[in-house]
């Protein structure tokens, strides 16, 4: 039963992820997620087979103090934006805010509220997959969200080549993965961000 409740909360966090890309590509004149059908809640539209089910089942079943994956990326034509240039920094920070902010709303609900044992497990959950997701996802490796906000930031003459590692990003990630980095890394950031939000008893 955790293991499915886990599985649930993965899922949730990454089609809020997903649609908070969406979302705000659209408030900046690119309505592509929305004629694509992407523009919802419904995690169904947002499944990725290996980085929304293989990867984190395989994760935890590994038991990995670190569970991460990514869904199925929202379309978005960069070109459709009022102004591409900086409006793709507020696409690519979209998503791990709306992870962050989640995180924050429930451990004030943890701290605040009495909740039944399986609301605060739910909920303790929730804050660790969200921040795992927000953090991981800000990593500036394409495409990860991080390579989005690095591209905003290079001047034109670079962002061509820093893009062409894209072709690499999954080769990239899986050897980090091997290497540890995940829990040498991300894994210490979150707890960083767990200690700020007063809780470091996770």
């Amino acid at each position: 039963m955790p293991f499915i409740l886990s599985l649930a909360v993965f899922f949730s966090a990454v089609v809020i992820h997903e649609f908070a890309h969406g979302l705000t590509a659209f408030w900046l004149g690119d309505k592509t997620a929305k004629y694509a059908g992407r523009l919802t809640l419904n995690p169904l539209a947002h499944i990725d087979p290996v980085g929304t089910i293989f990867l984190p089942i395989l994760l935890m079943i590994s038991k990995s103090p670190v569970v991460f994956g990514w869904a199925k990326p929202v379309p978005i034509n960069y070109w459709g934006l009022r102004n591409p240039k900086r409006d793709i920094l507020w696409v690519g920070l979209a998503g791990p805010l709306s992870n962050i902010l989640i995180a924050f709303l429930l451990s004030l609900a943890i701290k605040s509220l009495s909740l039944p044992l399986i609301l605060l497990y739910l909920a303790k959950q929730a804050v660790l997959v969200n921040l795992v997701l927000a953090v991981f996802n800000l990593m500036p490796i394409p495409p990860l969200d991080g390579s989005r906000i690095i591209i905003s930031l290079l001047p034109a003459s670079l962002t061509g080549k820093y893009a062409s590692i894209e072709r690499y990003g999954f080769i990239i990630l899986f050897a980090l993965l091997y290497f540890g980095f995940f829990e040498r890394v991300i894994y210490p950031i979150v707890k960083i961000i767990l200690i700020f939000l007063n809780l470091s008893n996770f």
